[in-house]
């Protein structure tokens, strides 16, 4: 995933809500709406999400040192992970409280025009910075769904913003109709209900956030296109025959790791194998750039080896071990 797509996103969602989030505040301090505290809040909150993006970003560039010697680029994860705890603290947990208190003691919206005014003009920003997200994501999806580039996408800031943008988006429209409603009926209980929604909404978003981050956090092998790859590139046919097994590790959105036992005929030399081995490795980087480090340990092919080997492969929902290697 490129990352320069990742970070113009990310500065398209900050410039809009930090707009947003300014005229949310004014909207609320003229009407009295929970609403429009509620989503001042929000575009806060993903505001401070922005800029942890950035930091994680930023972060994930250093150098590998001895103490971490695959480098930093999981930070992206740890701050895509810290964005998560924040959407729903901050953002879900005090929508549900102002919408509890609305709800409460529910009181008339003073000087309409002003939420409705700044709402209008949220979504259209708001569109725009989802217009952006879009853009950038549809270069990498491809032919995933959705729902498939969200769940398999190793950068998480394209996710993360889509996600947000669309819950914004959402929310506001929650909000237009709590203050619409309100402004119908003239009960301020109507403000609050759409508050509640508001933070159930973000709460939701939040959970798959922390979800998808926690797989990324843990190590997620690499794709199943690019494990396929990577085996097609290790075998010459000549002096390497087979994968035995393989494991494939994501050190960052940009940087995975390969290790595998692979079959060598039993009576090349040293110089044979380590030559093969070589040329193993630059193929695997042709097809596969990302692929950074790679750890081929040669050996003779035995059944036993290659069952024990792809019983550790074998993942849920992943790609069926091969019984061989190949």
């Amino acid at each position: 995933m490129s990352a320069s797509g990742g970070t113009k996103a990310i500065v398209a969602a900050l410039g809009a809500n930090l707009a947003i989030a300014a005229s949310k505040f004014v909207a609320f301090a003229f009407s009295g709406s929970s609403s429009m505290l509620a989503e001042g809040v929000h575009s806060l909150a993903d505001s401070g999400n922005q800029f942890l993006l950035l930091i994680g970003g930023k972060k994930a560039q250093r150098e590998a040192t001895p103490q971490h010697p695959f480098g930093y680029g999981r930070e992206r994860y740890i701050y895509a992970f810290l964005v998560s705890i924040v959407l729903f603290s901050v953002g879900g947990m005090f929508a549900l409280y102002e919408g509890y208190e609305k709800i409460s003691h529910p009181h008339e919206l003073e000087h309409w025009y002003w939420p409705v005014g700044v709402l209008v003009f949220a979504i259209i920003a708001e569109g725009f910075s989802f217009r952006t997200a879009i853009k950038e994501s549809n270069d990498l999806r491809g032919k995933l769904s959705w729902k498939e580039f969200i769940r398999r996408a190793k950068a998480p800031e394209l996710p993360v913003v889509l996600l947000e943008d669309f819950g914004a988006l959402i929310g506001l429209v929650l909000a237009l109709g709590g203050v619409g409603l309100s402004l119908l009926t003239g009960d301020g209980v109507w403000d609050g209900v759409g508050t509640l929604c508001i933070g159930i909404l973000l709460i939701l978003i939040a959970l798959v956030l922390a979800a998808e981050t926690k797989s990324l956090l843990l190590g997620e092998a690499a794709g199943v296109e690019e494990v396929k790859r990577i085996e097609a590139a290790i075998v010459d046919g000549d002096t390497v025959t087979r994968v035995i097994h393989m494991r494939t590790l994501h050190l960052g959105p940009e940087e995975l790791l390969v290790a595998a036992k692979i079959a060598v005929q039993h009576d090349d030399t040293a110089t044979e194998v380590a030559t093969a081995i070589d040329a193993a490795e630059a193929r695997i980087r042709e097809a596969v750039p990302i692929a950074r480090v790679i750890y081929l340990e040669p050996d003779i092919y035995s059944e036993a080896e290659a069952a024990k080997g792809s019983d550790r492969e074998a993942t849920p929902g992943g790609p069926a071990p091969h019984p061989a290697g190949h």
